[in-house]
């Protein structure tokens, strides 16, 4: 029923590929209009709005390594890296 649909970004000019899965979902959502940006120019747009976090430095307490955390470290609380993180949660 659907063909994938070569398309052109109006952002940057270049050609993209509205494939037919994806026209296929926009139909399934009731939406009317065939995408006018490239994935990367929604994208970037996206991420245009939003506020970019402020990371913080610290060291990790249990393996020493640097890591950067997206919140103000205080002295009560131990701070993980994320591969130390990932391995607490997984003995949990």
């Amino acid at each position: 029923m659907y063909q994938d649909k070569t398309l052109t970004c109006k952002e940057c000019g270049n050609e993209f590929v509205f494939t037919a899965g994806e026209q296929e979902f926009y139909a399934e959502k009731g939406f009317q209009n065939e995408p006018q940006r490239c994935k990367n120019c929604r994208d970037a747009r996206k991420n245009a709005s939003k506020a970019q976090r402020e990371m913080f430095t610290t060291v990790c307490a249990r393996c020493g390594k640097e890591a950067k955390v997206p919140f103000q470290p205080s002295n009560d609380r131990p701070v993980y890296c994320s591969e130390c993180f990932a391995a607490i949660k997984e003995q949990q």
